[in-house]
């Protein structure tokens, strides 16, 4: 008697390891294949040949290889952040991509968007830095820029995008590469010719940086790789998963005593859709003491609905 209870105890805690294995794997992000079983964790693909905006990545190095495979791999299995970020791609890639080519800029630099901000628009760092390009605050007011409690214009796409290609065109020139431009984006100009002098050489590769600034560059090129290639970094998205651009049209909103919950009401929509589409907008009112214009995106009929798939 009680040996069977033994048995079927043991039975039924064998059981039972199978099936908390089975939904431990499917809840913890694992890999799974198409007969549900969970698949080993394999060493991320890096290709032989990589290049940054036209600039050949050194893949022959070890050091170099090595950083690629670390960061491939945090991209790869860094899931949700990841896939959150691939999904929300062609949303604001489309708003980048003009900007860039515009301002003279390689498209490459679309990732490093990518890399500061996850590529959300509401993204706000430790060091107070604000929107898809983390700009400080310092580097707004230079860039005249509006950063108050009611308007923050560090989270305007458009407005950032063009100060960020200001400072990257500015660094390329100091530095000579585009690869040297994005590293200073994380350390800063001065900073970097810094370091610069003292090593003698300008090549990002064959610098010793502070540690994030090591893995910068290295992070902006596997979301680059995972973004043109997500299946071969383990995420399975259709065209209809990634987030469609925002189908919008601009008003002008001036004079003092700005009440943006009417601005929404009085153009076909609410104070929600109105902050999704103006990350900038950070208050329901704005004193707007200078009677400064703004141009403010409001959704075209039907949006809400139209993009969603």
């Amino acid at each position: 008697m009680k040996k069977a209870i033994y048995i079927t105890f043991f039975t039924a805690l064998a059981s039972l390891a199978v099936s908390c294995d089975s939904v431990s794997a499917q809840q913890n992000g694992g890999i799974i294949r198409d007969d549900d079983t969970p698949s080993a964790v394999v060493v991320p693909p890096v290709p032989e040949k990589i290049n940054f905006a036209g600039e050949s990545v050194p893949t022959g190095n070890f050091d170099t290889r090595e950083s690629l495979y670390e960061e491939c791999g945090v991209t790869m299995y860094m899931h949700s952040r990841t896939l959150n970020s691939l999904r929300a791609s062609k949303r604001y890639f489309a708003i980048i991509e003009p900007i860039l080519a515009e301002n003279g800029i390689p498209d490459d630099f679309k990732y490093m968007a990518m890399a500061e901000s996850s590529l959300n628009p509401e993204a706000y760092s430790a060091a107070r830095a604000a929107g898809l390009w983390q700009i400080m605050s310092s580097t707004a007011a230079d860039n005249k820029l509006e950063v108050n409690d009611y308007v923050d214009e560090r989270y305007n796409i458009e407005k950032a995008t063009r100060v960020a290609c200001k400072y990257i065109g500015q660094a390329r020139e100091r530095f000579g590469s585009w690869t040297m431009a994005a590293a200073s984006y994380n350390l800063g100009m001065a900073g970097l010719a810094k370091r610069v002098a003292v090593q003698k050489t300008a090549d990002y590769y064959d610098l010793w940086l502070p540690a994030e600034t090591m893995r910068y560059m290295f992070r902006i090129i596997s979301l680059k790789l995972a973004t043109e290639n997500p299946e071969a970094y383990g995420f399975r998205i259709d065209d209809e998963d990634y987030y469609l651009p925002f189908v919008t049209r601009d008003i002008t909103v001036s004079g003092p005593d700005i009440d943006w919950v009417k601005v929404a009401r009085d153009n076909g929509t609410d104070y929600k859709i109105l902050r999704e589409l103006n990350p900038w907008i950070r208050e329901y009112k704005h004193p707007n003491k200078t009677a400064r214009s703004y141009t403010v995106k409001v959704p075209a009929p039907g949006m809400r609905t139209a993009i969603t798939r």
